[in-house]
């Protein structure tokens, strides 16, 4: 294999690369909890946070609405990370664990 292919290999991946990561930045990801929705865009910018059952809810219970934000809000970012793994992880086993 000759230089100016890798090079042309290298390119290609490159743009291949950073057209998964606007795929993934343009997409939502919802996190869920028992009482908490949220909503983020794929760079882990907060689009929408959505509290369930909001009548049932009194002071007593800010603690754990608090709690059960955190769950969703790591819900949806851990669903960002995997399909980051999903359409780039393969790039990074190429690259020996470079990228």
């Amino acid at each position: 294999m000759n230089m100016n292919n890798i090079v042309a290999q290298a390119q290609k991946m490159q743009k291949d690369i950073e057209k998964k990561q606007k795929e993934i930045e343009a997409g939502e990801y919802t996190g869920t909890s028992q009482l908490v929705d949220v909503v983020l865009y794929g760079n882990k910018k907060i689009k929408n946070i959505n509290i369930k059952d909001k009548d049932k809810l009194d002071a007593e219970d800010l603690e754990l609405l608090e709690d059960m934000i955190k769950i969703a809000i790591n819900d949806a970012l851990s669903k960002i990370d995997a399909e980051f793994e999903k359409k780039l992880g393969a790039y990074g086993k190429q690259l020996g664990g470079l990228f």
